[in-house]
């Protein structure tokens, strides 16, 4: 049965079957201050933005987007800080009621029986299609390339450089936004920052967090900085900016 894709707005019905898809984000990415201040106002906030898969009346697919100013004084770059910068702008536009005139594509979740589908990329074309048939003409990603959790130490820069004869990424989410006709503007070095005390970082990772200097966590894009003097550690991600042009 082929897939069929519908915004919250189309669908207010889907709303509750939206929360049942949970990502595959490791335990840790759960608790950053940002996403754990707006990740659950996506659905009441843009439901317009949000777009569901369904196959046989299910849902099996959810991606968030958010509409943000980005035309504005101290805005007429893409933001290092790029997840994070992202949610608050578009949240703070919201509270404002700014004209805005680019969509950000936040997450897309896929319920696990339906990963290797294409299902990931059929997520993305329907949010840009939504973006497009809202009338904006460019949508701006974050995003976190999916096997770079396998190179933790090598720099996000020399990362993206990795492409196969093709000249297309090897990494499989960066290449699917590539294929699409996305292009690559930049890197966002501190694009979500988590910090926590020692014992936040051991519940959530099993490690010891017992000497100063890099951690390797599993699923980390990049190593988590640990002080035990100071009693912290800190994750900084980086993430790579990709637009895509709508027109």
């Amino acid at each position: 049965m082929p897939y069929q894709t519908h915004t919250l707005a189309e669908r207010p019905d889907l709303v509750g079957e939206v929360w049942t898809l949970n990502p595959t984000w490791p335990e840790f990415m759960f608790h950053g201050p940002v996403a754990d201040a707006h990740y659950g106002q996506f659905v009441d906030t843009f439901h317009e933005y949000t777009v569901v898969a369904t196959e046989g009346g299910r849902v099996v697919a959810r991606g968030h987007s958010v509409p943000l100013a980005l035309d504005i004084p101290g805005r007429r770059i893409l933001p290092p800080d790029g997840w994070d910068r992202m949610l608050i702008w578009a949240f703070d536009d919201h509270r404002r009621k700014r004209r805005t005139n680019v969509v950000g594509a936040v997450e897309v979740v896929i319920d696990p029986a339906h990963r290797g589908r294409g299902l990931s990329a059929l997520m993305l074309r329907a949010m840009a299609d939504n973006a497009r048939a809202g009338g904006y003409r460019r949508m701006v990603v974050p995003v976190r390339p999916t096997a770079k959790h396998q190179r933790p130490h090598l720099a996000m820069d020399e990362y993206v450089e990795d492409v196969g004869p093709d000249g297309l990424p090897h990494d499989p989410w960066l290449r699917t936004h590539v294929r699409m006709g996305g292009e690559i503007v930049g890197i966002a070095p501190t694009s979500m920052v988590i910090p926590g005390s020692l014992e936040q970082w051991r519940r959530w990772t099993g490690l010891p967090f017992d000497k100063d200097g890099e951690v390797i966590v599993e699923g980390a894009l990049a190593p988590v900085h640990c002080s035990v003097s100071a009693g912290h550690a800190i994750y900084v991600e980086p993430n790579v900016w990709i637009s895509h042009n709508l027109t």
